[in-house]
């Protein structure tokens, strides 16, 4: 298994790397460098230059208007614009929805969804959680009622944790349509107007006083059966095959780089007993540990996408780098936090102290959460254990 890039695959790193640092906005850049949320628009005329340039859809093959890129293209695009501080691209309708339509949805489906999708026209968000239903999320109460009468399901439940419902024109779904069947087997796969009356969007308040997430509320909400994916009580097949592209994304290896580089630069400016953070042996001894875990998890990465590249099934890979992508940037984090003393008491950015201390308490806070979505590690440990040692 050869993991080191192709001379090829190096002068296309170098194309995307001139295109971003030419075509990205200095104002984006500068909010997502220094953790600061972004805009709805904001978002959309990143993913509009994108499509311009015909990488609107970067993971999508030919025959539906991508580029047709391998998994290390790939890799190697989200690796650049994560080193550039580029906004990503809305996951929730590119990386998750999408393949799922392409593969199990109607040819109607595909020619109405997937142009705007790529297209930045449409923006999507992920209706899977409940109260009560997160890891478990086969145990999901949401129902949708089929009126064979006027052909639409009737929706009633509530989803939860819902990240940027707030900005969402549509929203993909599990619904419980047997409630009599076994809980994988009685649920479906619905794709859901966000303007259909009976919807409400409740934002959630975090630790770090952001509002990313939402409770979504549904009230006698009619869905066309049209935008039922595939077959009646087959979803659980759907969301599988998604969540495995949604962990497989949560490895968060350009993040990760591009988090260790701000340390790095925090270790330098900041002094303890006199000299730079980054001599004191304790604080080095840390960070290259942390640094030297995030080399492993990118090798782990590469494997992974030399196996996909071979078509071959991951096994728990995907699992493993969601565990330890989250554990990471979570370590990244607490040191930053660490790194400037005192100042990491400041949560406000208006606040006085150093100017690399801005943010970083609500960032601190903010990525608790990353160990608990996606499947919370404490789950995907279990999957490794089964899949790994048979347990």
């Amino acid at each position: 298994m050869d993991l080191n890039f192709t001379p090829a695959e190096e002068a296309f790193r170098l194309e995307v790397r001139s295109f971003i640092e030419s075509s990205l906005p200095e104002t984006i850049r500068a909010k997502v460098a220094s953790t600061r949320p972004l805009e709805r628009d904001e978002y959309i005329e990143w993913h509009r230059i994108l499509h311009r340039k015909g990488w609107g859809a970067t993971n999508w093959p030919r025959e539906f208007g991508g580029p047709g890129w391998t998994s290390i293209e790939q890799f190697i695009f989200d690796e650049e614009c994560s080193r550039a501080a580029a906004p990503p691209l809305p996951a929730f309708g590119i990386k998750m929805v999408a393949p799922v339509i392409m593969k199990f949805g109607s040819a109607d489906q595909q020619s109405k969804f997937l142009p705007r999708i790529a297209a930045a026209q449409d923006w999507w968000c992920q209706g899977y959680s409940e109260p009560g239903s997160g890891s478990d999320l086969a145990s999901l109460k949401t129902r949708a009622v089929l009126d064979a009468a006027t052909g639409h399901y009737v929706v009633n439940g509530q989803k939860t944790w819902t990240t940027l419902g707030q900005y969402a024109d549509w929203i993909f779904c599990l619904v419980r349509t047997d409630p009599a069947a076994k809980a994988q087997r009685g649920i479906s796969f619905l794709l859901i107007d966000m303007k259909t009356p009976g919807i409400t969007v409740r934002p959630i308040t975090l630790l770090d006083g952001g509002r990313e997430v939402n409770e979504v509320w549904f009230e006698d909400v009619r869905v066309p059966v049209e935008n039922l994916v595939g077959q009646e009580n087959e979803g659980w097949t759907y969301a599988k095959f998604l969540l495995g592209h949604e962990r497989t994304n949560l490895g968060g290896i350009g993040v990760s780089k591009r988090t260790l580089g701000r340390l790095k630069e925090i270790a330098t400016t900041e002094q303890r007993h006199g000299r730079p953070l980054k001599d004191d042996p304790v604080f080095s001894a840390r960070l290259a540990r942390v640094e030297i875990e995030l080399m492993a998890l990118e090798m782990t990465n590469l494997r992974l996408l030399s196996v996909a590249e071979g078509g071959k099934a991951p096994g728990a890979m995907p699992s493993i780098l969601k565990i330890k992508g989250t554990e990471i940037l979570q370590s990244l984090s607490e040191l930053m936090l660490q790194a400037v003393g005192p100042y990491g008491l400041l949560f406000e950015r208006d606040e006085v102290g150093p100017e690399h201390a801005a943010g970083l308490a609500p960032l601190y806070c903010n990525l608790r959460k990353l160990s608990i979505f996606g499947g919370s590690n404490e789950i995907q440990k279990n999957i490794v254990s089964q899949m790994v040692l048979g347990l």
